[in-house]
């Protein structure tokens, strides 16, 4: 009686322990697809393979102590045996799905996945956890933008607003439609299948100027602080900056800064793009100069970032998404009556997940701009108003956590966190 009790109780832990690690066994193939892939999750194979039987091993000693007692009952309820057949379908599915957009034949979510990952400051991990240092240079390669090479010509743009007595297109009547004597902007919302966000049409290119961080080289400001400092009507984030410790403190304005003809900083400046600052002739120039160059070209303001989205009327050359994957964006433009347009748009939700460079050549483009350039993105992207205007454009109650010193953005943010809420920059874009 004793051998035979053993024997059903060895059986009913063998098939308990088995239906076990029947359901752990897609998450393993899961770990075990990804390990070698990448190098970053699991170093060597044979870290993977130890890696793989301590799971097991694990799953096999904590099964056994749950469900190996003498009072236990051999066979499984149907309510049991329900809840596993749906819970372990839904891991099959799940995992399937998961390894087949990663790994599978089609590359467009790889190809967002990867220049999307790879271009925060905090998530690279997305990417590096799952493909190889050669796969992920191999996207980046296959999805970038193109500049165009030749130096802005000041010739193309005349300063002179003339508003037309017929409209080219249903933009250039956002633009012009009803526009008033003495007025200084337009704000125009901007709503795609996968973002939203704001367009502000400065019409006197002479109003908007540069501003830095009162913290220079210490810490960044909000821009929210930085308008109001400023006494702004308007502010938009600028540049990039330099944050070697990835803290946010954006103390540090990237590449070259000036603001009303001084040098703030005069760093190298390697990824795309370059110097994106307005001449004495409040003329957008875009280039990649030194500071001597961009002194002789008379700059009084300008920020650094890229990459260059149009040059001349010409827009750069994007091959496959531009490799900068979607996400909150900045940008600025100038037409060809110097009208200025800042543009910021929202992104990191499921529903909007964001722009790609292609979205923001298309939307500047269609309001004519003849030069422009993409800004500092994600968390930064933030467009700012005094708090009586920023009311036209938000609701009250919406506005109770985007306001600083009587000023607030009107965008949605969203922080690497998942939290609605902007971060300290070190410049800013501002009209007033």
């Amino acid at each position: 009686m004793n051998i035979e009790k053993g024997v059903k109780m060895k059986k009913r832990f063998l098939k308990q322990n088995f239906l076990f690690f029947l359901f752990f066994l897609p998450i393993l193939l899961v770990v075990f697809v990804i390990g070698m892939h990448s190098k970053e999750l699991i170093n060597t194979t044979i870290h993977l393979l130890s890696f793989l039987l301590l799971f097991i091993i694990s799953v096999l000693l904590c099964t056994s102590l749950i469900f190996n007692k003498k009072n236990k009952k051999e066979k499984w309820s149907k309510k049991k045996k329900i809840i596993f057949i749906v819970f372990f379908s839904l891991e099959i599915v799940g995992s399937t799905t998961l390894l087949t957009l990663l790994y599978g034949p089609w590359d467009q979510f790889r190809d967002w996945l990867i220049p999307s990952a790879m271009t925060t400051m905090h998530h690279k991990y997305l990417a590096t956890w799952f493909y190889s240092e050669e796969e992920i240079k191999y996207v980046l390669e296959n999805n970038q933008v193109i500049e165009q090479k030749e130096p802005t010509n000041e010739e193309l743009i005349e300063p002179e607003i003339i508003p037309p007595v017929v409209y080219e297109n249903e933009f250039e009547e956002k633009i012009f439609k009803d526009k008033k004597e003495d007025e200084i902007y337009r704000i125009i919302p901007i709503e795609e299948k996968k973002f939203t966000g704001y367009l502000a049409v400065i019409y006197d290119p002479s109003r908007v100027s540069v501003t830095t961080t009162r913290f220079l080289d210490v810490r960044g400001q909000y821009v929210t602080e930085m308008a109001s400092e400023s006494k702004a009507l308007l502010a938009i984030n600028g540049g990039g900056f330099i944050d070697p410790n990835l803290n946010g403190a954006g103390g540090s304005p990237q590449g070259i800064t000036i603001k009303n003809k001084k040098v703030i900083t005069k760093y190298n400046y390697s990824i795309s793009g370059g110097l994106i600052g307005l001449n004495e002739d409040n003329k957008l120039i875009l280039g990649r100069m030194t500071v001597e160059e961009a002194q002789k070209k008379n700059i009084r303001d300008g920020v650094s970032f890229g990459p260059f989205l149009i040059v001349n009327g010409k827009k750069s050359f994007i091959k496959g998404n531009g490799g900068w994957g979607t996400a909150p964006r900045s940008a600025i433009g100038q037409r060809k009556d110097g009208i200025i347009l800042l543009l910021v748009v929202d992104g990191r939700t499921l529903k909007y997940p964001g722009a790609s460079m292609v979205d923001l050549t298309t939307i500047l483009d269609n309001y004519g701009a003849m030069n422009a350039a993409n800004l500092d993105g994600g968390t930064s992207s933030t467009i700012v108003l005094p708090e009586e205007e920023a009311k036209k454009y938000k609701k009250e109650s919406e506005l109770k956590n985007s306001c600083r010193k009587n000023y607030c953005y009107i965008n949605n943010p969203i922080d690497s966190t998942g939290a609605h809420k902007t971060r300290p920059v070190a410049s800013s874009i501002i009209v007033k």
